[in-house]
């Protein structure tokens, strides 16, 4: 008989890094994302018995984080504020031809979109997940998810060419 904790471990170990990735695409702010990531894994470990003998166990763990994620969100008013505002975040110089200025300018893109375009952006081409999985993750169908990822690309092919033709132009 195979045990069970080393299977969630193993499971664990494997998916962690891609799990944080998704979890911070999905929020933009990495200190959420270890948070949801926190929860999620700590929910899979309380359920892995009924999570591991699942069809799809990855579709089932992102469908956790998703919704671990718009339970943040949802009950974020509650939080305590230790600061008395809210620091600016540090933002380093960067030339339009390097690969950290890209990947600003879509974080950025992906950060003015609403939750649901922006979470099933990440699923479908950063998780490469399948249409159905990502609809089974989000819980909701597949023309929605089909519908959410056409604004949802529109939206961020403006933002980027509103950005890259203010790169181009002198000012």
């Amino acid at each position: 008989m195979v045990d069970a904790e080393g299977e969630f471990v193993e499971y664990v170990s494997a998916r962690l890094p891609s799990l944080h990735r998704t979890a911070f695409l999905m929020c933009g702010d990495a200190h959420l994302a270890d948070d949801v990531v926190q929860q999620t894994v700590t929910a899979l470990y309380v359920n892995w018995g009924r999570v591991s003998r699942a069809d799809n166990v990855d579709a089932y763990v992102h469908r956790m984080l998703v919704h671990k994620l718009v339970d943040e969100k949802r009950l974020s008013w509650a939080k305590v504020r230790l600061l008395g505002s809210v620091p600016e975040p540090e933002r380093s110089p960067v030339t339009p031809h390097d690969d950290l200025a890209e990947r600003d300018s879509l974080l950025a893109a992906l950060a003015r979109l609403p939750r649901g375009q922006r979470t099933v952006l990440v699923l479908r081409f950063l998780c490469d997940l399948s249409l159905a999985d990502t609809a089974a993750a989000m819980g909701c169908s597949e023309g929605n998810v089909k519908a959410q990822t056409a604004r949802a690309l529109a939206a961020v092919r403006q933002v980027l060419d509103v950005a890259e033709m203010s790169v181009r132009s002198p000012r």
